[in-house]
């Protein structure tokens, strides 16, 4: 996990929440053991338990009723990443091998499925029926978002609305289920609750616009990930959407970006047509406007000095690199 400055109000508490991961996938069957653990001992930034630790610290300074929720937010991620690379056939995440590389497509899909069953677990001790609805509704939202991604893979006529929507369901929406289940769970106001769902929503939706411009632009190390791994997996981002629409070469694009083949064969040379339009600099300006959204959200919430916090961290996802 990244030092990240904004963490060192809930240091502690995300120091715990690291050490239930592992504790939590304790499977008795070792292979499930194994395959369960094998991500966690990866690293990762831990942003969604960081988020619902930081909004209950708004109302409480103890948090340990907080960190099952802070643990099962995690697993219910690193669940849909262990699908995901099934899915997409990915053999790195976070700079090591994946569960698919190392186990194959059954052992991934069944400890995907167990990761995600032991979150339920936790969730469901709070014995809090509204806090099970949030996270089975965005569950849902989440699993049409990944079919809305699939058939829309190659299709160089879909705009900027399919665009938001699979990234609303990708990421936006775990991420701001974490801020309202910590304000939740530390029983804050309903407008506040809201205030934060919204907060984690936009600043969701800037994350992924990010992690959209990184997969073109960013370094392959600091990323942990090849770069250019949507464009050859078919999937349109918002750089590629903007220069398939203003770009001189958008013919060449187009044509390119609706072919399986050339996707793989020719993704540097749609890297290259991306990164010289205009395209990236452009998802950074819908990034700021929903990182400023975000932000403007917090004026609704109590003064305490973790608000700077969260405000900060609106201001990362516009500069991070990783």
């Amino acid at each position: 996990m990244p030092e990240l400055k904004f963490f060192q109000p809930i240091e502690k508490e995300l120091a715990t929440v690291e050490s239930c991961l592992a504790g939590n996938l304790d499977s008795s069957l070792n292979l499930m053991n194994q395959a369960a653990v094998h991500l966690i001992k990866a690293g990762g930034k831990r942003l969604r338990p960081a988020f619902a630790l930081l909004a209950a610290k708004l109302y409480q300074d103890e948090l340990d009723e907080v960190i099952p929720a802070a643990v099962a937010l995690e697993l219910i991620h690193m669940a849909t990443l262990v699908h995901d690379d099934v899915i997409d056939d990915s053999s790195i995440r976070r700079g090591t091998e994946t569960v698919k590389s190392a186990w194959g497509n059954r052992v991934s899909i069944y400890a995907g499925n167990y990761i995600f069953a032991r979150a339920l677990s936790l969730i469901s001790a709070y014995q809090r029926s509204d806090l099970l609805d949030v996270l089975a509704r965005a569950s849902m939202k989440i699993c049409e978002g990944e079919i809305i991604q699939m058939l829309s893979c190659y299709n160089v006529n879909l705009g900027l609305k399919n665009y938001l929507r699979r990234i609303e369901r990708k990421t936006a929406l775990l991420i701001s289920v974490s801020c309202e289940l910590g304000a939740m769970i530390s029983n804050a106001p309903a407008p506040e609750i809201m205030a934060l769902r919204k907060y984690g929503y936009y600043l969701g939706m800037g994350f992924q616009i990010t992690d959209d411009i990184l997969d073109i632009v960013a370094d392959e190390k600091m990323l942990g990930k090849p770069t250019g791994s949507d464009i050859r997996q078919g999937v349109i981002t918002l750089p590629s959407l903007y220069a398939l629409r203003y770009d001189p070469r958008r013919k060449e694009l187009a044509r390119l970006l609706s072919s399986p083949e050339a996707c793989i064969k020719d993704a540097l040379r749609i890297i290259e047509i991306v990164s010289g339009s205009d395209g990236v600099d452009y998802a950074y300006s819908v990034t700021q406007h929903f990182a400023f959204k975000a932000q403007k959200q917090l004026d609704l919430l109590p003064d305490a000095p973790v608000k700077q916090t969260l405000y900060d961290l609106a201001d990362f996802v516009l500069a991070r690199e990783f």
